[in-house]
């Protein structure tokens, strides 16, 4: 029998990223690791905090009758409670556990949240560029993606978003520390979004902002990441601790609402119930246990700084312009103007000098042949640049000097 034609579109054109990633693993069984420099994947590779560890252990030589069993699907109420304090802190407001609703991660968690919020031709407003799997999370849920171009240095365009706000407006989606660029929002700029969505609420429909913070922990240069949930009355915060702590595989994240939400009641009903209808069913029970226990807890972000910098010298070396990262782990980067064509082989055995036409996916393909993988720009929704993540061994980042050399020298 077919499969349906949503999902067959939607394999045809699947994750840029994970094609990349598969790529990776070919590349690596063909060359060996060390000479392939991968870095198309955000897969955090430091260890969680050693607090993570001891907690692991001692709740899972616990012997607590029931505490494999079903919860509530909002999860634990002592949870909620200690994750709210911890958002109350990160975001400027008082809320309690009732404005938190445990999640499957941040992933999970927008999803819960379009589920909730959205009916067929609602529109979602979003800042190009963006992680792409945000136009699957809201079509999952019958809504339009929307997307408004940033700034010249990817800062929010108030008035692309203005221009783009319409009675079907039903969300503005922003994401900081931002997946690709790094950018983080400043405070003055989150405020002005919340005074221009309370206009167009006074003026007819009132947008949700819904914030995806998974890397809200990780900035750097003493940038403080500015709140959402105390900048406008209809805002959501969704998180995870997939980079803060380096648990992606755990799958644990939650969604906070904020403490002057109208219909508070009504939305946080939608997320539980959406939350179990979505299959979810409720966040993993020992993991929620052990985030409760280390809301002060995080990875040693100075790693990634290190990385940060070993990375722009090697860039700016080869001569490949990049956004300044100011959060997250990744560099976005320009395509480099191309050069004359140069001659001799790469280290996969393709000829580099094809008939390249300098854009992002061709760029990307040349880089390839140097054992070198990024992430076309194309696949953020910004054709023209690409995306390297830096959280990878400091090492082989500073071994991929030689191999980026010669393949701007050959582009």
């Amino acid at each position: 029998m077919p499969i349906a034609r949503k999902i067959r579109d939607a394999l045809g054109s699947q994750s840029m990223i994970r094609k990349m990633f598969e790529e990776g693993n070919r590349l690596k069984k063909e060359h060996g690791a060390d000479k392939v420099f991968d870095f198309s994947l955000g897969n955090p590779d430091i260890e969680p905090p050693p607090a993570f560890h001891r907690v692991f252990l001692r709740l899972a030589r616990e012997d607590r009758k029931g505490s494999h069993g079903y919860m509530p699907n909002a999860g634990y109420p002592e949870v909620r409670e200690a994750l709210a304090a911890k958002a109350s802190r990160e975001q400027g407001v008082q809320i309690d556990g009732s404005h938190v609703i445990m999640a499957v991660g941040a992933a999970g968690g927008l999803n819960v949240v379009f589920k909730s919020i959205l009916d067929s031709g609602d529109e979602v407003i979003v800042p190009r560029p963006y992680f792409m799997e945000y136009r699957s999370y809201v079509a999952n849920h019958g809504g339009i993606l929307v997307e408004v171009d940033s700034t010249g240095d990817f800062s929010l365009d108030l008035d692309a978003i203005k221009a783009a706000l319409s009675p079907r407006t039903k969300a503005v989606l922003i994401n900081s520390p931002h997946n690709p660029t790094g950018r983080v929002y400043p405070a003055g700029d989150i405020e002005a979004l919340g005074k221009l969505l309370a206009a167009q609420g006074e003026a007819g429909r009132r947008p949700y902002l819904i914030s995806d913070e998974p890397y809200r922990e990780l900035s750097y240069d003493g940038i403080v990441v500015p709140p959402v949930l105390s900048a406008y009355d209809d805002s959501i915060v969704v998180s995870s601790y997939s980079k803060s702590l380096s648990l992606p595989g755990e799958r644990i994240g939650y969604v906070a609402a904020g403490p002057r939400v109208p219909d508070k009641e009504e939305l946080l009903n939608a997320l539980i119930y959406a939350t179990r209808i979505l299959g979810f069913v409720n966040a993993p029970a020992l993991m929620q246990r052990i985030v409760a226990e280390l809301t002060f807890a995080k990875v040693d972000v100075d790693i990634y700084a290190r990385r940060r910098a070993a990375f722009t010298g090697i860039l700016d070396e080869a001569g490949i312009a990049y956004a300044k990262s100011e959060g997250a782990f990744y560099l976005f980067c320009r395509v480099p103007p191309r050069k004359a064509v140069g001659t001799g082989d790469s280290p996969t055995g393709d000829s580099p000098t094809g008939d390249f036409p300098g854009d992002d996916l061709a760029f990307v393909k040349h880089l390839k042949q140097y054992l070198i993988l990024a992430v076309p720009g194309s696949g953020f929704g910004k054709p023209g640049w690409l995306r390297f993540a830096y959280c990878v061994d400091e090492k082989i980042i500073k071994a991929s000097g030689a191999a980026f050399k010669k393949a701007l020298e050959a582009w």
